[in-house]
Protein backbone atom coordinates (compact mmCIF):
# COMPACT_ATOMS: atom_id res chain seq x y z
CA UNK A 1 0.00 0.00 0.00
CA UNK A 2 0.79 3.43 -0.88
CA UNK A 3 -0.78 6.62 0.92
CA UNK A 4 -1.09 10.11 -0.72
CA UNK A 5 -2.08 13.50 0.85
CA UNK A 6 -3.93 15.60 -1.44
CA UNK A 7 -6.53 19.22 -1.38
CA UNK A 8 -10.13 18.26 -2.07
CA UNK A 9 -12.31 20.68 -4.55
CA UNK A 10 -12.85 22.99 -1.63
CA UNK A 11 -9.52 23.25 -0.27
CA UNK A 12 -9.79 20.49 2.32
CA UNK A 13 -7.16 18.00 3.08
CA UNK A 14 -7.45 13.93 2.32
CA UNK A 15 -5.93 11.23 2.88
CA UNK A 16 -5.91 8.11 0.00
CA UNK A 17 -4.47 4.59 -0.51
CA UNK A 18 -3.13 3.25 -3.85
CA UNK A 19 -3.02 -0.57 -3.89
CA UNK A 20 -3.16 -2.92 -6.92
CA UNK A 21 -4.38 -0.47 -9.54
CA UNK A 22 -1.98 2.52 -9.46
CA UNK A 23 -4.14 4.75 -10.80
CA UNK A 24 -7.18 4.06 -8.65
CA UNK A 25 -6.87 5.95 -5.57
CA UNK A 26 -9.64 5.12 -2.92
CA UNK A 27 -9.92 7.79 0.28
CA UNK A 28 -8.92 7.01 4.22
CA UNK A 29 -12.10 8.48 5.85
CA UNK A 30 -12.02 9.74 9.33
CA UNK A 31 -8.97 11.70 8.57
CA UNK A 32 -7.75 14.55 7.16
CA UNK A 33 -3.61 13.97 6.95
CA UNK A 34 -1.35 10.54 7.48
CA UNK A 35 -0.24 12.37 10.82
CA UNK A 36 -3.84 12.17 12.32
CA UNK A 37 -4.03 8.48 10.52
CA UNK A 38 -0.48 7.72 12.23
CA UNK A 39 -1.90 8.91 15.40
CA UNK A 40 -4.59 7.09 15.47
CA UNK A 41 -2.73 3.83 14.62
CA UNK A 42 -0.68 4.53 17.73
CA UNK A 43 -3.85 4.65 20.22
CA UNK A 44 -5.19 1.87 18.77
CA UNK A 45 -2.15 -0.85 18.98
CA UNK A 46 -2.60 -0.87 14.93
CA UNK A 47 0.60 -0.80 11.93
CA UNK A 48 -0.16 2.27 9.80
CA UNK A 49 -1.03 -0.42 6.48
CA UNK A 50 -3.83 -1.77 8.81
CA UNK A 51 -5.35 1.50 10.28
CA UNK A 52 -5.58 2.71 6.87
CA UNK A 53 -7.03 -0.54 5.43
CA UNK A 54 -9.49 -0.32 8.37
CA UNK A 55 -10.48 3.07 7.08
CA UNK A 56 -11.27 2.26 3.40
CA UNK A 57 -13.99 4.43 1.91
CA UNK A 58 -15.48 3.93 -1.82
CA UNK A 59 -14.73 7.66 -2.80
CA UNK A 60 -11.68 7.28 -5.47
CA UNK A 61 -9.35 9.47 -7.33
CA UNK A 62 -7.87 9.40 -10.79
CA UNK A 63 -3.63 9.79 -9.12
CA UNK A 64 -2.40 10.84 -12.03
CA UNK A 65 -5.34 13.88 -12.44
CA UNK A 66 -4.77 15.02 -9.22
CA UNK A 67 -0.82 15.63 -9.57
CA UNK A 68 -1.63 17.30 -12.99
CA UNK A 69 -4.16 19.78 -11.38
CA UNK A 70 -1.59 20.82 -8.68
CA UNK A 71 -3.45 18.91 -6.24
CA UNK A 72 -1.00 16.48 -4.19
CA UNK A 73 1.00 17.23 -1.70
CA UNK A 74 4.25 15.79 0.70
CA UNK A 75 2.83 12.74 2.24
CA UNK A 76 3.96 13.61 5.94
CA UNK A 77 4.28 16.91 7.66
CA UNK A 78 3.13 18.43 11.27
CA UNK A 79 0.32 21.38 12.02
CA UNK A 80 3.58 22.52 13.28
CA UNK A 81 6.67 23.32 10.56
CA UNK A 82 8.37 23.90 13.41
CA UNK A 83 8.20 20.42 15.15
CA UNK A 84 9.28 18.82 11.42
CA UNK A 85 12.79 18.22 11.32
CA UNK A 86 14.69 17.67 7.59
CA UNK A 87 17.95 15.98 8.00
CA UNK A 88 20.06 13.67 5.76
CA UNK A 89 23.09 11.19 5.42
CA UNK A 90 25.88 11.31 2.33
CA UNK A 91 28.49 9.06 1.08
CA UNK A 92 26.26 5.97 2.01
CA UNK A 93 25.67 4.36 -1.51
CA UNK A 94 28.46 2.73 -3.66
CA UNK A 95 29.70 4.52 -5.81
CA UNK A 96 28.55 7.94 -4.52
CA UNK A 97 32.00 9.11 -3.23
CA UNK A 98 33.09 9.52 -6.95
CA UNK A 99 31.50 12.83 -7.54
CA UNK A 100 32.24 14.33 -4.20
CA UNK A 101 35.34 13.55 -4.79
CA UNK A 102 35.62 15.13 -8.18
CA UNK A 103 34.66 18.39 -5.92
CA UNK A 104 37.21 18.22 -3.81
CA UNK A 105 40.13 16.46 -5.62
CA UNK A 106 41.63 19.58 -6.70
CA UNK A 107 42.03 21.07 -3.00
CA UNK A 108 44.05 17.80 -2.04
CA UNK A 109 47.31 16.43 -3.05
CA UNK A 110 46.77 13.83 -5.84
CA UNK A 111 48.26 10.59 -3.88
CA UNK A 112 46.32 11.18 -0.85
CA UNK A 113 42.99 10.45 0.28
CA UNK A 114 40.32 13.05 0.49
CA UNK A 115 38.27 13.40 3.82
CA UNK A 116 35.10 12.02 1.68
CA UNK A 117 37.04 9.42 0.23
CA UNK A 118 37.91 8.51 4.02
CA UNK A 119 34.78 8.93 4.98
CA UNK A 120 33.55 6.52 2.10
CA UNK A 121 36.10 4.04 3.34
CA UNK A 122 34.59 4.07 6.65
CA UNK A 123 31.23 3.30 5.52
CA UNK A 124 32.38 0.16 3.25
CA UNK A 125 34.03 -1.44 6.17
CA UNK A 126 31.77 -0.79 8.97
CA UNK A 127 28.37 0.95 8.05
CA UNK A 128 26.66 -2.93 7.92
CA UNK A 129 27.01 -4.00 10.96
CA UNK A 130 25.32 -7.41 12.61
CA UNK A 131 22.28 -7.22 13.69
CA UNK A 132 21.75 -5.65 16.80
CA UNK A 133 24.86 -3.66 16.80
CA UNK A 134 25.75 -0.09 15.94
CA UNK A 135 28.24 0.61 12.81
CA UNK A 136 30.49 3.32 11.84
CA UNK A 137 28.67 6.88 12.17
CA UNK A 138 27.43 8.15 8.70
CA UNK A 139 27.83 11.90 7.49
CA UNK A 140 25.19 13.60 8.69
CA UNK A 141 23.75 17.40 7.63
CA UNK A 142 20.70 19.52 8.60
CA UNK A 143 18.49 21.05 6.12
CA UNK A 144 15.68 23.17 7.97
CA UNK A 145 12.31 22.81 9.34
CA UNK A 146 8.76 21.57 7.64
CA UNK A 147 8.53 24.96 6.38
CA UNK A 148 11.59 23.93 3.60
CA UNK A 149 9.14 21.32 2.05
CA UNK A 150 8.11 22.13 -1.38
CA UNK A 151 4.69 19.82 -2.73
CA UNK A 152 5.52 17.11 -5.38
CA UNK A 153 4.76 19.27 -8.62
CA UNK A 154 5.88 22.75 -6.65
CA UNK A 155 9.18 24.67 -6.99
CA UNK A 156 12.16 24.23 -5.73
CA UNK A 157 13.37 27.94 -5.24
CA UNK A 158 17.16 28.42 -4.50
CA UNK A 159 18.11 31.38 -2.62
CA UNK A 160 19.34 34.81 -4.58
CA UNK A 161 23.01 34.15 -3.61
CA UNK A 162 22.86 29.99 -4.36
CA UNK A 163 25.55 29.60 -7.06
CA UNK A 164 24.01 26.47 -8.00
CA UNK A 165 20.50 24.49 -7.78
CA UNK A 166 21.21 20.31 -7.89
CA UNK A 167 18.92 17.88 -8.19
CA UNK A 168 19.51 14.60 -5.29
CA UNK A 169 17.43 12.06 -6.41
CA UNK A 170 16.81 9.56 -2.58
CA UNK A 171 14.65 7.90 -0.43
CA UNK A 172 13.40 9.35 2.57
CA UNK A 173 12.87 7.83 5.90
CA UNK A 174 9.72 9.48 7.03
CA UNK A 175 9.21 8.86 10.72
CA UNK A 176 6.73 10.00 13.85
CA UNK A 177 8.61 10.06 17.36
CA UNK A 178 5.56 8.52 19.55
CA UNK A 179 4.13 9.42 23.36
CA UNK A 180 7.16 6.88 24.98
CA UNK A 181 9.84 8.75 22.94
CA UNK A 182 10.40 5.71 20.51
CA UNK A 183 10.86 6.59 16.13
CA UNK A 184 8.37 4.66 14.45
CA UNK A 185 8.92 4.88 10.77
CA UNK A 186 5.87 5.23 9.00
CA UNK A 187 6.80 4.30 5.37
CA UNK A 188 9.49 5.96 2.49
CA UNK A 189 9.49 8.48 -0.43
CA UNK A 190 11.03 9.28 -3.31
CA UNK A 191 13.20 12.36 -2.81
CA UNK A 192 14.81 15.41 -4.36
CA UNK A 193 17.39 16.57 -1.44
CA UNK A 194 18.55 19.86 -3.81
CA UNK A 195 21.52 21.52 -2.71
CA UNK A 196 23.98 24.34 -3.97
CA UNK A 197 27.07 22.04 -5.15
CA UNK A 198 28.95 24.83 -6.31
CA UNK A 199 29.40 26.59 -3.12
CA UNK A 200 30.74 22.91 -1.80
CA UNK A 201 33.17 22.68 -4.04
CA UNK A 202 34.85 25.82 -3.08
CA UNK A 203 35.33 24.05 0.10
CA UNK A 204 34.23 21.01 1.88
CA UNK A 205 33.57 22.86 5.03
CA UNK A 206 30.91 25.11 3.24
CA UNK A 207 28.67 21.71 3.24
CA UNK A 208 26.40 22.68 6.15
CA UNK A 209 25.87 26.06 3.74
CA UNK A 210 24.76 24.24 0.67
CA UNK A 211 22.47 22.02 2.22
CA UNK A 212 20.40 24.89 3.46
CA UNK A 213 18.21 24.80 1.13
CA UNK A 214 14.10 23.18 0.14
CA UNK A 215 13.94 20.00 -0.35
CA UNK A 216 10.85 17.78 -1.87
CA UNK A 217 9.51 14.35 -1.14
CA UNK A 218 6.67 12.35 -2.43
CA UNK A 219 3.88 12.21 -3.24
CA UNK A 220 3.72 8.62 -2.15
CA UNK A 221 4.51 7.11 0.84
CA UNK A 222 5.44 3.56 0.59
CA UNK A 223 4.50 1.48 3.69
CA UNK A 224 6.37 -1.80 5.04
CA UNK A 225 9.73 -2.60 4.03
CA UNK A 226 11.82 -1.01 1.41
CA UNK A 227 13.19 -3.61 -1.07
CA UNK A 228 17.26 -4.03 -1.33
CA UNK A 229 17.47 -2.73 -4.92
CA UNK A 230 15.79 0.31 -5.88
CA UNK A 231 16.18 1.34 -9.08
CA UNK A 232 15.01 4.58 -10.84
CA UNK A 233 15.61 7.38 -13.27
CA UNK A 234 16.64 11.01 -12.30
CA UNK A 235 16.15 13.54 -15.22
CA UNK A 236 16.35 17.32 -15.97
CA UNK A 237 14.27 18.87 -18.41
CA UNK A 238 14.94 22.06 -20.21
CA UNK A 239 12.21 24.18 -22.36
CA UNK A 240 10.44 20.56 -23.00
CA UNK A 241 13.33 18.59 -23.63
CA UNK A 242 15.22 15.83 -21.80
CA UNK A 243 18.67 17.94 -20.97
CA UNK A 244 20.72 15.11 -18.76
CA UNK A 245 19.11 11.81 -18.06
CA UNK A 246 20.87 8.81 -15.76
CA UNK A 247 19.79 6.27 -13.75
CA UNK A 248 20.19 5.92 -10.15
CA UNK A 249 20.16 2.83 -7.57
CA UNK A 250 19.56 2.76 -3.67
CA UNK A 251 17.91 0.05 -1.10
CA UNK A 252 20.49 -1.73 0.81
CA UNK A 253 21.94 -3.86 -1.76
CA UNK A 254 23.61 -0.59 -3.42
CA UNK A 255 24.40 0.78 -0.08
CA UNK A 256 27.10 0.43 1.90
CA UNK A 257 25.43 1.40 5.09
CA UNK A 258 22.42 -0.20 6.55
CA UNK A 259 19.03 1.43 6.57
CA UNK A 260 19.09 0.27 10.59
CA UNK A 261 22.53 2.14 11.10
CA UNK A 262 21.61 5.32 9.43
CA UNK A 263 18.30 5.48 11.37
CA UNK A 264 20.40 4.34 14.90
CA UNK A 265 23.03 7.07 14.09
CA UNK A 266 20.25 9.72 13.55
CA UNK A 267 17.81 9.25 16.65
CA UNK A 268 20.66 7.90 19.04
CA UNK A 269 20.19 12.31 19.99
CA UNK A 270 17.89 12.76 22.60
CA UNK A 271 16.69 15.97 21.45
CA UNK A 272 15.33 14.24 18.20
CA UNK A 273 13.10 12.11 20.43
CA UNK A 274 10.68 14.80 21.37
CA UNK A 275 7.25 12.80 21.09
CA UNK A 276 4.58 14.18 18.68
CA UNK A 277 7.53 15.51 16.28
CA UNK A 278 8.11 13.83 12.86
CA UNK A 279 11.54 13.88 10.94
CA UNK A 280 12.27 13.87 7.02
CA UNK A 281 15.49 12.01 6.58
CA UNK A 282 17.17 11.60 3.83
CA UNK A 283 19.04 8.41 2.66
CA UNK A 284 22.08 9.42 0.12
CA UNK A 285 22.50 9.17 -3.29
CA UNK A 286 25.38 8.10 -5.63
CA UNK A 287 23.89 10.09 -9.51
CA UNK A 288 24.06 13.79 -9.47
CA UNK A 289 23.96 15.88 -12.61
CA UNK A 290 26.40 18.45 -11.27
CA UNK A 291 29.25 15.58 -11.79
CA UNK A 292 28.63 15.41 -15.63
CA UNK A 293 28.89 19.26 -15.71
CA UNK A 294 25.41 20.47 -16.18
CA UNK A 295 24.44 23.71 -15.10
CA UNK A 296 20.73 24.00 -14.36
CA UNK A 297 18.69 27.13 -14.65
CA UNK A 298 15.56 28.52 -13.91
CA UNK A 299 12.72 26.66 -15.62
CA UNK A 300 14.53 23.50 -15.40
CA UNK A 301 12.12 20.53 -14.09
CA UNK A 302 13.73 17.71 -12.16
CA UNK A 303 12.03 14.18 -12.72
CA UNK A 304 12.83 11.32 -10.53
CA UNK A 305 11.01 8.11 -10.78
CA UNK A 306 11.52 5.15 -9.20
CA UNK A 307 10.05 1.40 -8.46
CA UNK A 308 7.77 0.53 -6.66
CA UNK A 309 6.84 4.03 -6.21
CA UNK A 310 3.60 5.19 -8.05
CA UNK A 311 3.62 8.40 -8.94
CA UNK A 312 7.12 10.01 -10.01
CA UNK A 313 8.14 13.41 -8.12
CA UNK A 314 8.46 16.36 -10.41
CA UNK A 315 10.12 20.46 -8.88
CA UNK A 316 10.32 23.23 -10.91
CA UNK A 317 13.69 25.44 -10.55
CA UNK A 318 13.13 28.83 -9.41
CA UNK A 319 15.35 31.44 -7.68
CA UNK A 320 14.48 33.93 -5.53
CA UNK A 321 14.29 37.70 -6.42
CA UNK A 322 16.21 40.31 -4.83
CA UNK A 323 19.72 39.92 -2.65
CA UNK A 324 20.30 38.21 -0.04
CA UNK A 325 18.48 38.48 3.15
CA UNK A 326 20.00 42.05 4.90
CA UNK A 327 19.28 41.85 9.02
CA UNK A 328 19.87 44.15 11.13
CA UNK A 329 20.66 42.97 14.43
CA UNK A 330 19.70 45.40 17.50
CA UNK A 331 20.36 44.51 21.27
CA UNK A 332 17.05 44.85 22.65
Amino acid sequence: MQLLQALTPDGGRQVLAIADDLRRARRIEGVGTIYELAQQALNEGLSLSRAAHQRLGTHEEDAQSLAEQGRLLAPLDHPDAAHMLVSGTGLTHLGSAQGRDQMHRSLAEADSLTDSMKMFRMGLEGGKPADGRMGVQPEWFYKGDGSIIAPPGGDLSMPSFALDGGEEPEIVGLYLIDAQGEPRRLGYALGNEFSDHVTERQNYLYLAHSKLRPASFGPCMLLGELPQDVRGVSRIVRNGATLWEKPFLSGEANMSHTLANLEAHHFKYAQFLRPGDVHAHFFGTATLSCADGIATEPGDVFHIEAGPFALPLRNTLRRQKGGAQKTRVRAL
